[in-house]
């Protein structure tokens, strides 16, 4: 698919050849997977922390690691403009204010995203996090007033049915964690509620996404402050034995830098793909991440747990199928949110997750 309508070489022998542009997908799609598993399974790695119970403070972290490498990056910009290019970002109140209604959707959503990782661990995490489409359909009646085509409806179908099973099954296998499965159903409706809004501040940054990452995770980092001080994390941070080992703050360290980084490849993988594409490796880059974790545990799955994840899997293959052959038909008979997501650049498609 990601290779269709690609040509063996011009007659004259310029251009790209078939092999190169074949081998250069691969290594984006290869990329794309290694940094989203490998964050995934960090996360995990760094949330499961029995001595350390601090998740806001671990997301906090990571979102002045993306503001620390924004300034990096706008600074390698200016040395070797000819290899990097990154907008200058500067602060600007103004811009910070009307950012910020997305920013406390986004800060809800990493940090729910990582409470449904905490609890549900990354075998489950696939089906605990599916339901985003879902809410996706849900939300654009409820606050665009968007009707969806009855296919398109028929595949959400398909994801809850997933969904359902795969709580039944890990209710029978005894390792059913509810608050996990909550917070996961809050992350999946703040994703959508998180792409919505981003197409209405997008205009304050000049449809950067690098310019709206920038702002969105500083103004985390300041709404975050407080919330660790409620939350009593200061405590847990005050007692925490790891507290001035440099592994520990390596690992952190290297939590944000992925976050960073998966922004980038997945906007990479847009570009020398398409987003269909894109979607489909997202899919297929879940299920291979769902098989690493359970060898990785050693765990013992029953077939209707592997059922249920086939069926979330398939179902959302099946939803970006649907639309993507929306997408195709003429303006006037497209949804104007399709319209909307056809413009957005391969970046602004794939830095809004975590």
């Amino acid at each position: 698919m990601a290779l269709a309508g690609s040509e063996t070489m011009d007659q004259d022998g310029h251009g790209e050849t078939y092999i190169f542009r074949a081998v250069r997908i691969a290594a984006v799609v290869a990329l794309y997977w290694f940094i989203s598993i490998t964050m995934v399974f960090l996360n995990n790695y760094l949330l499961d922390n029995k001595d350390l119970d601090a998740p806001l403070f671990v997301t906090f972290y990571q979102c002045l690691v993306t503001v620390g490498l924004c300034w990096l990056m706008q600074l390698l910009s200016r040395v070797c403009p000819g290899l990097i290019d990154f907008p200058s970002v500067k602060l600007d109140v103004k811009t910070s204010r009307e950012v910020l209604p997305l920013s406390i959707v986004f800060i809800a959503m990493i940090t729910f995203n990582n409470l449904c990782l905490k609890h549900v661990g990354v075998a489950f995490y696939t089906v605990g996090r599916s339901l985003s489409t879902v809410f996706n359909v849900l939300l654009s009646y409820a606050i665009l007033k968007q009707t969806t085509s009855l296919q398109a409806v028929m595949c959400c179908g398909v994801i809850l049915g997933g969904f359902w099973l795969g709580v039944d099954q890990e209710g029978v296998a005894g390792s059913l964690s509810w608050l996990g499965v909550f917070f996961g159903v809050v992350a999946s409706a703040c994703v959508s509620l998180n792409a919505i809004y981003t197409k209405k501040v997008m205009p304050a940054v000049d449809g950067n996404i690098w310019k709206l990452s920038y702002y969105n995770n500083i103004n985390a980092c300041v709404l975050f402050l407080p919330l660790i001080l409620v939350f009593g994390e200061l405590e847990h941070l005050a007692h925490f034995s790891l507290l001035t080992d440099l592994k520990f703050w390596g690992m952190m360290t290297l939590g944000g830098l992925f976050g960073f980084a998966i922004g980038y490849v997945t906007g990479l993988q847009i570009k020398y793909t398409s987003p269909l594409t894109h979607n489909v490796s997202g899919t297929a880059k879940a299920c291979a991440q769902t098989v690493i974790a359970v060898v990785y545990n050693s765990s013992s799955k029953s077939l209707l747990w592997w059922t249920s994840n086939l069926l979330v899997l398939c179902g959302s293959s099946a939803y970006t199928w649907v639309k993507s052959l929306e997408m195709k038909k003429p303006p006037s008979h497209r949804d104007p949110l399709d319209s909307a997501k056809e413009k957005l650049l391969p970046g602004e498609k794939g830095n809004l997750g975590v």
